[in-house]
């Protein structure tokens, strides 16, 4: 009791009435800050994982569908992979939307909780890289070909207003994100007691082409160097995307994992389709040159023989004459 004989109950339930407020107010606005980041990492956690195959001992490949943008697909029409080391995680290629790179990630994190150190695009394409901007929370190490960072510069607005309307809602979270490291040559990338070989090729399929090779189990991520179903897309030298081709066939390696195909191909047996749609686009295009025929009658009738063979053949296939064709008209 105070000397005049009030109490001092009152002032010190106030006191604490006070102090609770504060601590109220202030973990309110902790919440306002964080709670955009909260609600994030719970959707990703909770993106259904991809479907992968484990194709030899912790080299995993999800496999796309042999389509063309939609949004029902959410971009996913092509391969993607990651390989597990003892110390860390490699991804190589992303797929065609940040959706898709999410649930890939689901994949991962379904197997293992080792730091994904590296993104891997083997080329340029939207269907390979438009994923990446789901693992930039990783902080990864994004590596590409030393022309990758230039062609997608030269091509970002085009890929991205091309396929806003394709992709629908699933282009929301899509960004064109370049490569940090630039191969040149071949790069050895360790995972911990796992050694990757990146290789830099000379214009193929584009002119950014990179192949990523494991050599505990020597299997050899092609990315779009090597299509099986999906009918092949020129997209850089038809002559030396098949001087490549025969060059890479002597390559000690087991297996191969195409761009668009299986989950796994044998080595070199692969090759075969491609080639021979390849040679024969080249032996026709050659002939129509020679004889004087137009491009426009060439695009019609060049490669007919082979469409039953590859899927998306029509929508792919004249343009495949047409960049052939300017190529060699000038041999």
């Amino acid at each position: 009791m105070f000397v005049d004989g009030t109490s001092d109950v009152l002032p010190c339930e106030m006191r604490v009435l006070r102090f609770a407020r504060l601590v109220c107010a202030c973990l309110l606005c902790v919440f306002a800050v964080l709670a955009p980041a909260i609600c994030s990492a719970k959707a990703d956690t909770s993106t259904v994982p991809a479907h992968v195959t484990e194709i030899a001992p912790g080299v995993f490949v999800h496999t796309g569908a042999h389509e063309l943008f939609t949004p029902e697909n959410a971009g996913d029409i092509s391969n993607t992979g990651f390989i597990i080391g003892n110390e860390a995680v490699a991804v190589v290629d992303t797929g065609g939307s940040r959706a898709v790179g999410l649930a890939l990630k689901a994949a991962i994190r379904a197997r293992t909780s080792l730091p994904i150190k590296y993104v891997i695009n083997t080329h340029m394409h939207p269907d390979h890289v438009f994923g990446n901007a789901a693992f930039v929370s990783d902080n990864p190490e994004f590596i590409g070909h030393y022309k990758l960072a230039h062609a997608l510069a030269a091509r970002k607005d085009q890929y991205l207003q091309a396929n806003k309307p394709l992709l629908g809602d699933a282009f929301e979270g899509v960004e064109i994100i370049p490569p940090a490291r630039s191969i040149e040559g071949v790069a050895i990338l360790d995972l911990g007691n796992r050694k990757l070989r990146v290789e830099a090729h000379s214009t193929a399929h584009t002119d950014n082409d990179l192949t990523v090779t494991d050599e505990q189990t020597a299997t050899m991520f092609m990315g779009d160097l090597l299509f099986s179903g999906h009918v092949p897309v020129v997209d850089g030298s038809i002559k030396g995307w098949l001087a490549l081709m025969d060059r890479l066939a002597a390559e000690k390696i087991s297996r191969v994992v195409p761009g668009h195909g299986p989950p796994e191909m044998p080595w070199p047996d692969a090759l075969l389709a491609q080639k021979r749609y390849l040679d024969e686009l080249v032996t026709q295009i050659r002939d129509y040159i020679e004889r004087g025929v137009p491009l426009s009658q060439a695009a019609r009738e060049i490669g007919v023989d082979e469409k039953q063979a590859w899927v998306l053949f029509d929508d792919f296939n004249a343009r495949n004459v047409s960049a052939a064709f300017a190529e060699l008209e000038w041999e």
